[in-house]
């Protein structure tokens, strides 16, 4: 039977409902409806102008309709009388709007789905706690050069981090660990895995959440790939397996194969390594997210970020690790990386390599910070974000799982954000260029 959200918040003291979708650019839109017109914007649609979020349409456009998925409702733990709920966008005729990022994943998962597959994954999520005002750590005795799993940084920040991992407690998540990652002033929180559009509506929600709190708290989340250039950045790190239909078998699971994957899985991960340079578009989809692939060693030593299209065994100075049999962890995306958009360009890549059996080659077991791999060896990563996305323009893989359509819009509103960029002076041009 179809949720009715009026029970559900008579029987959970909701009394407002926040009506979600996250556009292009990975911002989250919303529209806070009262229990008393929940049913009605369940059944018609919450109206957005399209035109006023990035998704590429035009004042011209009829307004656009936000369902809410109704079997994924995330009471806020921490305002307990406000629910959280994904929502996928039509036109007032009905029709899917193709560019909506959670229906760009529904797609991929169907074409999934129709081979036989159901895919899972899990995320790592960074982040960094700021002062309010965003110019400098939230805590100035955060100084170590390796303040990886510091534990004094750690509990000074106790109130934060705990009150994040008990509202995941509380969702069924799964949270089982939190720790102060490789940046002073950076942390991780981690949850189980579960099917992928569970797990990127839990992503999508787990940055709303930690902002939130963070702001509770008084100070300021981010997950800006590279906030300091000093520091590591923040990392998306996902980790993907591919099971039968019914979700019961692993088949990435292999336990004669080489470190226990499959071969289908090696044929996923070619795929992977075959579109990566365009897959970058969205793994990286920010000016700043080039600041933190192929950098210069931080003040910790590492980046712990990728520079080469290369995989690896239990080894992360590679973009596709594998820890252990069964899964493999894709090193490459960041913290501005869309939660929808992220595991379905992921996935479209995999199912090309598995539906033409490529082969990633052998693995690279090197150092690739000190010892890098000799040229031509190895794909080169995108320096910047207009590179990716001329990687994209060219490539036929991504357009044809995603939608072309889409692509389009994507592509064209992340040209308009380069240009804009580019049309910015800069404090340090001033600084080196002034006198010339």
């Amino acid at each position: 039977m179809p949720t009715i959200l009026s029970e559900v918040a008579r029987q959970k003291e909701i009394r407002y409902f926040l009506i979600s979708f996250t556009d292009l650019f990975g911002t989250q839109r919303a529209k806070l409806v009262p229990t008393e017109a929940i049913d009605a914007i369940a059944a018609n649609g919450a109206g957005f102008a399209g035109f006023a979020t990035w998704l590429d349409m035009t004042p011209a456009d009829a307004d656009m309709l936000a369902l809410p998925e109704t079997s994924s409702l995330f009471q806020l733990p921490w305002k307990p009388e406000v629910a959280w709920l994904p929502a996928d966008l039509v036109t007032p005729a009905g029709n899917p709007i193709e560019q909506t990022p959670r229906l760009v994943l529904k797609r991929v998962l169907q074409q999934a789905q129709e081979q036989g597959y159901r895919v899972k994954t899990g995320v790592e999520c960074e982040y960094f706690l700021l002062s309010p005002d965003g110019e400098m750590l939230s805590d100035p005795r955060d100084r170590q050069m390796k303040p990886c799993y510091d534990q004094q940084a750690l509990m000074r920040r106790f109130e934060v981090i705990a009150e994040i991992c008990d509202a995941m407690l509380a969702l069924g998540w799964g949270a089982y660990q939190n720790d102060h990652e490789d940046a002073n002033g950076q942390f991780e929180m981690n949850w189980t895995y579960a099917d992928a559009l569970v797990t990127a509506d839990r992503h999508a929600f787990f940055k709303y959440m930690t902002k939130a709190i963070a702001e509770k708290h008084g100070f300021r989340a981010t997950f800006m790939p590279k906030p300091f250039a000093h520091l590591t950045g923040n990392g998306c790190h996902m980790h993907l397996s591919v099971w039968d239909g019914a979700g019961n078998t692993n088949l990435f699971h292999d336990p004669a194969g080489e470190l226990g994957l499959s071969d289908l899985a090696y044929q996923f991960i070619g795929g992977v390594l075959h579109s990566a340079q365009a897959l970058c578009a969205f793994t990286n989809p920010t000016i700043n997210s080039y600041k933190r692939i192929n950098a210069p060693a931080t003040l910790s030593g590492a980046t712990w970020s990728p520079n080469a299209v290369s995989y690896s065994g239990n080894n992360r100075t590679h973009a596709i690790r594998i820890p252990e049999a069964g899964r493999f962890e894709l090193r490459l995306a960041d913290g501005a990386a869309n939660p929808y958009l992220l595991p379905a360009a992921l996935i479209a890549a995999g199912l090309d390599g598995i539906e033409h059996k490529r082969d990633p080659g052998p693995r690279c077991d090197n150092n690739n910070y000190t010892e890098p791999l000799p040229s031509g060896t190895a794909k080169a990563l995108p320096t910047h974000l207009q590179a990716a996305l001329q990687q994209l323009a060219q490539d036929s893989v991504l357009p044809r799982a995603l939608g072309t359509g889409f692509v389009q819009s994507y592509l064209q509103l992340k040209q308009q954000e380069w240009r804009d960029f580019n049309a910015q002076v800069t404090p340090w041009e001033r600084e080196t260029t002034l006198d010339c």
